[in-house]
């Protein structure tokens, strides 16, 4: 299934659902981050996704590194919410989303590297190289806030 993201862009489709999700920027021991390359957009991304209703944010955000990435992850703290509604995604599918993302901190538990059906790639990718990526500039403003090393979260 394609995905297409719209940033403040009147010819963007009127959402049709709301999605409540979880994001997380895992650091290993490097320093590095865990990307992964989107199948459905090609785009880089933090792994992430949404929230079933059987589960709290801070296990989404543990369940999807895991499914997405093969790696156990400990929630560490909170980059931020982001909520803007200028933001819009769009799937081959049909379903036009409004996503509400909480974006924690995690730090590296175990586990192996494996891409899914839902990557073309997962890699490390130290902080320096990060800005020479292809991804949107909602994934950007994430690890940007992250990078700053805020004593508060991004609160948007």
């Amino acid at each position: 299934m394609a995905r297409t993201e719209y940033y403040d862009d009147p010819a963007a489709p009127v959402p049709n659902s709301m999605v409540v999700a979880a994001s997380a920027v895992v650091s290993n021991e490097r320093g590095e981050v865990l990307m992964q390359r989107r199948a459905d957009s090609g785009l880089w991304a933090l792994p992430g996704g949404g929230m079933n209703l059987d589960e709290s944010l801070p296990g989404t955000a543990v369940r999807e590194v895991k499914e997405e990435t093969g790696y156990d992850i400990a929630v560490t703290g909170l980059v931020g919410t982001y909520t803007d509604p200028r933001h819009i995604i769009a799937y081959s599918d049909g379903e036009v989303r409004r996503q509400f993302n909480v974006c924690f901190r995690a730090r590296l538990l175990g586990g192996e590297l494996q891409v899914s059906d839902e990557s073309l790639e997962v890699r490390w990718v130290p902080v320096a190289e990060l800005d020479d990526l292809p991804m949107h500039h909602t994934q950007r403003l994430r690890l940007s806030h992250y990078r700053e090393g805020r004593d508060t979260p991004h609160l948007g």
